[in-house]
């Protein structure tokens, strides 16, 4: 019998997730006016966090879900806090970064600009990352696409708009800078792919809504489409970001 691809679990979301690569964290550091502090607003289970905790001297992960606290990945470098972003539980002109990383669309985004500007040393960088759809060789691509765009995308709340559009249409009030083109990669069999798909919340929402059969019948077309299960693809995520300096 094939096996339910949709049925991992919470430990699905450790396995699968893509993390961001370290150069990223290097080149926001670069662009900060010093390296004493950086603070990962929206820090969830810590990978962000502590990837910036090799760039920066110390580093806070901030994030409202204290489960979420409990069970981020420890760092000597990293201290972790529940707090909200609209609500951050920290001292005035203390960050020389403020990051969130695939979180700003969860945000009150006015009361959160309000509270970088407050905690936000002179000069300090905040930077909006986000990764978007994956890509995936000519084989498979056009099967997942279907898949994405048109029969799993009624089930993505709204906010899932943004991070397509790589945070481009979202009001931005700081000194822009420009961006570099940066990806994630990953080499990925068919079970490796289909566990990151079974992380998605519009996943989740689809099989509580009883629609077991559209994932079943995707799973299906994915591996036909892919050959060998065992065989390594190419999955690229382009990474976006919107950088500004806090005034």
């Amino acid at each position: 019998m094939m096996p339910n691809w949709f049925d991992a679990g919470g430990s699905a979301y450790a396995l699968y997730r893509p993390d961001y690569p370290p150069e990223l964290a290097q080149y926001l550091a670069s662009l900060a006016p010093a390296r004493r502090l950086a603070v990962d607003v929206g820090c969830g289970s810590g990978q962000f966090t502590c990837l910036l905790a090799d760039a920066f001297d110390a580093v806070i992960g901030l994030d409202p879900s204290a489960d979420q606290i409990a069970h981020a990945k420890p760092h000597e470098r990293v201290r972790y806090a529940a707090a909200p972003a609209e609500s951050l539980a920290l001292p005035d002109h203390c960050a020389d970064l403020v990051t969130a990383a695939q979180a700003a669309h969860w945000f009150d985004l006015p009361r959160f600009y309000a509270e970088v500007r407050r905690v936000a040393a002179p000069g300090a960088l905040l930077a909006l990352v986000s990764y978007g759809v994956p890509c995936l060789d000519d084989a498979v691509n056009e099967r997942f696409d279907r898949f994405y765009t048109q029969e799993i995308g009624p089930y993505w709340p709204p906010e899932r708009r943004m991070v397509d559009e790589g945070y481009a249409n979202i009001a931005f009030p700081f000194s822009p800078l420009p961006a570099p083109a940066i990806d994630i990669m990953r080499q990925w069999s068919a079970a490796d792919f289909l566990g990151y798909v079974s992380t998605w919340s519009a996943v989740r929402r689809a099989r509580e809504d009883g629609h077991e059969a559209l994932l079943t019948s995707f799973s299906h077309d994915l591996l036909g489409a892919w050959g060998n299960p065992a065989d390594r693809r190419t999955i690229r995520w382009p990474v976006a970001m919107r950088l500004g300096l806090v005034a």
